[in-house]
């Protein structure tokens, strides 16, 4: 305990040295300083957003609405990745030669080729090759896919009638009402979507290879087909070794997320760099996108860790 405090103490030391260092070097060039930036007018507006945001609104406020675009990708990119990823990852131990290569090759080609070329490569599909919004593919019933992104209904609530949906309607130029997420969107969820899902696909092979044969065998002498074998018997159990890398997948999606100001999409670090070249407080920037990323990834291992202790197995 004794030594765990000094170097608790050494490592308070050296932070407030650092800090103040820095502080009294930026009076010195008269570089301003603090968070007070943070009321102020941001002056820019925000391309895609959850909830509306003027260029009249502060800083803060803005910062709020990138983190929002950040958790609008990862909490979507995680539960795509994870349901693509299992159904790969089964794939591989699939018996069926076919699957079992095209799933191989899935896993092979999206871990080794980087993930800032595969988001320009998506981004490239996205706006080259599909057609006009005039000209809108509608692979559902009221969804309209163009270069313009995706349209889609939405529920609205309607006092005495419930949920209701407002459907887009396309007109001679446009798409209007319903929802709609833009291209720049798109391209960051599915290359983040994509790109995990191989990863998480060798987790999920790995997990379940962990399960000992002897399950499998005790499975088919009940009776129990393949599929139910892994439903029921396999996978609770390989949960158990599925979990903490998983974590660490859903970790890395998190933060890859960060990619996106590569394709124009307002994500927290977007916000952070347009509000650095505005006021110039360089070190307060970074820090807020620190404490945001921080922040997500420890609520994720939070979570995570709790799912683990429920899954884990119980001993007398």
């Amino acid at each position: 305990m004794v030594y765990q405090v000094l170097a608790l103490l050494l490592l308070a030391a050296a932070a407030g040295y650092l800090l103040h260092n820095t502080l009294e070097n930026m009076r010195g060039r008269g570089i301003k300083s603090g968070f007070d930036f943070l009321l102020q007018p941001a002056g820019f507006s925000i391309g895609e957003s959850v909830v509306p945001f003027d260029s009249s609104e502060s800083y803060l406020k803005a910062y709020a609405v990138g983190l929002s675009n950040t958790l609008r990708v990862a909490v979507v990119g995680i539960v795509a990745a994870t349901v693509l990823g299992t159904l790969v990852g089964i794939g591989r131990l699939s018996r069926n030669t076919l699957v079992r290569a095209l799933c191989g090759a899935y896993v092979e080609s999206t871990r080794n080729v980087p993930l800032l070329l595969q988001l320009f490569m998506w981004y490239f599909a996205l706006t080259e090759f599909l057609p006009p919004i005039e000209e809108a593919l509608r692979p559902l019933p009221g969804f309209f896919f163009s270069k313009n992104g995706l349209q889609f209904p939405v529920p609205w609530w309607v006092p005495g009638e419930g949920f209701v949906f407002e459907v887009p309607e396309k007109t001679d130029i446009s798409v209007v009402g319903g929802g709609a997420v833009t291209p720049e969107y798109l391209t960051v969820l599915v290359g983040l979507s994509v790109y995990t899902a191989g990863y998480i696909a060798e987790v999920v092979r790995a997990g379940i290879q962990a399960v000992p044969f002897g399950q499998h065998e005790a499975a088919a002498s009940l009776g129990l087909t393949r599929w139910q074998a892994l439903r029921l018997v396999q996978l609770p159990q390989a949960l158990r070794v599925i979990i903490p890398p998983l974590t660490s997948q859903y970790l890395n999606l998190t933060k890859n997320s960060s990619l996106a100001v590569a394709v124009g999409y307002p994500d927290v670090l977007s916000i952070a760099a347009t509000s650095l070249n505005q006021t110039g407080r360089a070190i307060e920037c970074i820090a807020i996108v620190m404490a945001c990323y921080l922040t997500l990834s420890l609520l994720t291992s939070a979570l995570m860790g709790i799912y683990n202790r429920r899954a884990r197995l119980k001993e007398r």
